[in-house]
């Protein structure tokens, strides 16, 4: 592990570290084959895809190759469902709006680094009341290139008028990691987020493994 240094403002991935989206994925994905004719799956059968977008929770939940000549048209008609219920059920993770509202109180700005694209971003944190209190949002189809690529933290440390030595990315997934480390940010998995039994968390080279949001508030300046 790292020597410990501190960060001046916080980059949370999305799914799965600041919100918990996965009822709604679920829940849409669910619908989709009740329209298909088959019954509903157990969330347990989709916890391993469930963060990784729309094409891995179509393979998984039709066993079909995205080679498929149904693929295509059932990844639509997913995100079709999703959209309108993307918050329907979710919500922040347990702790989360406590660590949203001590960074707010100690004047260090937060922001969104997702893959998520935003016309489905977008309308989830406007209808959870959080569009305004984020200092920056990147999502997956604002540019050119999405995590483990660099380039979307850079542009959140560009918006946040900082470096990203100055910055905190908070995820569950590897690429999360991979993306702050090549930016240079200080890199904390979730391990409150989607974690599936065969990741190697410890391998992925974070900083941190952090337990419950509030145990992001270690890695910040101190303030006097």
């Amino acid at each position: 592990m790292n020597p410990p240094r501190f960060a001046r403002a916080v980059l949370l991935d999305l799914d799965g570290t600041l919100l918990d989206t996965a009822p709604d994925l679920i829940g849409s994905l669910n619908d989709l084959r009740r329209e298909q004719d088959l019954p509903p799956l157990a969330a347990g059968e989709l916890a391993s895809v469930v963060s990784h977008g729309s094409g891995p929770l179509i393979r998984r939940g039709f066993s079909l190759e995205t080679t498929d000549e149904r693929f295509e048209t059932l990844r639509q008609r997913f995100l079709a469902i999703y959209r309108d219920r993307v918050s329907r059920d979710t919500r922040p993770f347990p702790g989360m709006l406590d660590l949203l509202a001590g960074l707010e109180e100690r004047g260090i700005p937060w922001g969104i680094v997702t893959n998520k694209p935003g016309w489905l971003t977008r309308p989830l944190i406007e209808a959870l009341g959080l569009t305004d209190r984020a200092a920056c949002l990147v999502t997956g189809d604002d540019l050119t290139r999405r995590k483990p690529d660099p380039f979307p933290i850079e542009e959140a440390c560009r918006q946040l008028g900082l470096t990203p030595a100055d910055c905190v990315i908070v995820g569950d997934a590897r690429r999360d990691v991979e993306a702050g480390v090549r930016a240079g940010t200080l890199t904390l998995v979730a391990l409150f987020g989607y974690i599936n039994a065969e990741d190697r968390v410890s391998c992925w080279g974070a900083d941190a493994l952090i337990g419950h949001p509030l145990d992001v508030m270690r890695w910040l300046q101190p303030t006097y």
